[in-house]
């Protein structure tokens, strides 16, 4: 994203976004239209920003729509049949607001002044120009954003890549500079772990708009990564609530915490390697082999994550079972390459921990008393990632999580 809108103070503005689940049936739309006209009612200038209706195998979900294409790469033409699910939702949602009695519009994304890049499947928004937006709210009427898609320049069809409603969500709060910003779900906020994995997961109250990324981008699934990072670059205040609770999480710029742990996430299938330097003696020989092996593995496309460079070699870890792969890709380079598959990658975020000695010493000692091998660690200014045998990363994310009591409130300063 290379340029970020100013936003549009003109009214009050509450920007709703309701997921797929959402809106899946006529109940569950009945709720979500509630909850635009309670918006409306408290004096807000309401803005819907909605995902495709319901998921797989039902006709008009996104992977549904998938299912059609004859081929997976994405294009033009791809973009343009997995934007009319987002369509038919907005269109869908516009008319139930209609025959609730809430006058409403129904808009594309492109519509909205969603520019972006070109990259089909996984476009970048370049800026919001949400005129016809604006013009909607100042009619009186909701405007109702297909999600998850946008347009080049040139009016060229994009989508913003999976869970992208959010992003449009957010994007279009930051344009419109909305005092109100709800991202509406099927669960009631963040919570402090995988409650399918952690029993005592509670949800968060509250948390900072760079905690919700670090952990949207390390491995949980309840906020879009590059939404989460587009909030937190641009300041923008929001909640994630449940659709029928209205309770949830809020994500503001600073939030002030007492412990130096907010959450725990956990990543599927890894692979980790570790590349050893051959017989080259020389320094700019060994640079120069280790660039080789980073191009190399850019040019297949493949990202890498936990990267360490250090005199002993290079270590760093790709998605999936890929020992053989990598084997293969960097086999006639003068490079010794060790794999382990089968693992997955814990991480710990907090900005509790800035400054605050002694975590990753709890951290590991929560492990080691929990009998969890740690494979490779690395860590940022509020995060620590710990690569463990995925057989054992529900022990390891339930003794971290008892390690800091977060099955408890955060406690008084």
């Amino acid at each position: 994203m290379n340029v970020l809108s100013r936003p549009v103070r003109r009214q009050t503005i509450a920007v709703l976004k309701f997921g797929g689940t959402s809106l899946a049936t006529r109940a569950q739309r009945e709720v979500a239209a509630s909850r635009v006209r309670e918006a409306r009612d408290e004096g807000f200038a309401t803005v819907a920003v909605v995902s495709a209706i319901g998921r797989a195998p039902e006709p008009y979900a996104t992977d549904t729509l998938l299912a059609l294409c004859a081929q997976r790469d994405s294009d033009a033409n791809t973009d343009l049949l997995l934007a009319s699910g987002e369509l038919i939702a907005a269109s869908v949602f516009a008319l139930e607001l209609r025959a609730a009695g809430i006058e409403a519009t129904a808009l594309s994304g492109a519509q909205a002044g969603i520019v972006t890049d070109g990259r089909h499947g996984d476009a970048s928004i370049l800026r919001v120009e949400p005129q016809a937006v604006v013009e909607t709210l100042e009619r009186g009427a909701v405007a109702v954003v297909a999600g998850f898609q946008g347009a080049t320049a040139d009016g060229t069809t994009t989508t913003l890549g999976r869970g992208g409603t959010d992003l449009s969500a957010i994007a279009l709060a930051h344009a419109l500079g909305a005092q109100r910003v709800a991202i509406y779900t099927d669960v009631s906020g963040v919570m402090t772990a995988d409650p399918q994995r952690v029993e005592d997961a509670r949800t968060i109250s509250r948390m900072s708009l760079t905690e919700m990324s670090e952990l949207a981008d390390h491995g949980a699934k309840v906020m879009h990564d590059k939404a989460a990072a587009y909030a937190d670059r641009t300041g923008t205040r929001y909640a994630l609530k449940g659709l029928h609770s209205d309770r949830g999480t809020v994500v503001e710029p600073e939030v002030e915490h007492h412990r130096p742990v907010t959450g725990v996430t956990a990543t599927g299938r890894v692979t980790w390697l570790r590349v050893i330097r051959g017989d080259i003696e020389s320094a700019a020989r060994r640079m120069e082999t280790e660039l080789q092996m980073f191009a190399r593995i850019a040019a297949a496309g493949i990202s890498i994550d936990q990267v360490t460079i250090n005199q002993s070699g290079v270590t760093f870890v790709v998605d999936g079972d890929r020992g053989g792969e990598m084997r293969a890709l960097l086999a006639d380079l003068n490079l010794a390459v060790r794999v382990r598959e089968r693992c997955s990658k814990l991480s710990i975020v907090g900005s509790g921990m800035r400054g605050r000695p002694g975590v990753v010493h709890r951290i590991v000692g929560a492990l080691s008393r929990a009998n969890v091998e740690i494979i490779h660690c690395t860590d940022s200014n509020i995060t620590v990632s710990i690569l463990v045998p995925q057989a054992d990363v529900t022990r390891a994310e339930a003794a971290v999580h008892r390690e800091f009591a977060l099955d408890t409130e955060d406690p008084p300063a």
